[in-house]
């Protein structure tokens, strides 16, 4: 764990004092105990904070939150649901992009996993646990990353109006009460894993719904 993790100029009035808080000082000494125990984490430190680099506070008018970074190597770069160019596609991307084809007039599905077009145009790609050790799902949960990110879910729902939250699955679902739903558009489906995608993923129209709610808002629509 470096100091390599920091927030770009957009974010520090949002969250610059949560990294003063002593939660926060725990989870960087777990980091930094784990890689001085010889654990390999993903993603890269440089990476861990990617969702925030991608996507500025002001430019944030979509958020979909994931629970845990991919924990294969080469996978993981900092936004939920994407993987790196070279890497296979993971399952769920491909049920997402199964239903963007469905949804969005005249999209090709990609040959690859990279998603950071999505973030560069306002999508916040948010995991609820933005670190994670090698092949170990979940193995970084409950260390203080859910307080931090239920925090940045508050504040993008409390400082701004018209964003489009995405929740696909329970664990997305568990935020709803961070969001305050009388001034955004929650969006809420089945997980797009093969094992719930057919119980109402498939045919959940987000992405055309969120354009429309953007356009409706006079806000930029999403290059899905």
């Amino acid at each position: 764990m470096t100091n390599q993790i920091a927030l770009t100029e957009s974010w520090k009035p949002v969250l610059q004092s949560e990294l003063d808080k002593p939660y926060f000082k725990e989870l960087v000494l777990f980091l930094k105990q784990q890689q001085a125990a010889g654990k390999t984490t993903f993603p890269p430190d440089p990476q861990i904070f990617s969702a925030f680099d991608y996507t500025s506070f002001n430019d944030t008018r979509v958020v979909i939150i994931g629970q845990d970074p991919y924990h294969g190597i080469m996978q993981a770069h900092g936004l939920c649901f994407s993987v790196n160019k070279g890497v296979k596609v993971p399952p769920s991307l491909k049920n997402i992009y199964k239903e963007l084809k469905t949804d969005i007039e005249g999209f090709n599905i990609p040959v690859h996993g990279d998603l950071s077009h999505w973030a560069k145009q306002g999508v916040l790609l948010l995991n609820a646990t933005l670190t994670v050790e090698q092949d170990k799902a979940g193995s970084h949960q409950g260390k203080g990353w859910e307080e931090f990110t239920d925090t940045v879910i508050k504040a993008i729902s409390n400082q701004k109006e018209h964003v489009v939250f995405i929740l696909w699955g329970k664990f997305a679902q568990s935020k709803a009460h961070l969001i305050d739903a009388s001034k955004h558009l929650v969006l809420i489906a089945a997980h797009p894993s093969p094992f719930s995608a057919y119980t109402g993923f498939f045919g959940c129209k987000h992405f055309s719904q969120t354009n429309q709610y953007l356009k409706q808002h006079h806000l930029p629509v999403v290059n899905w």
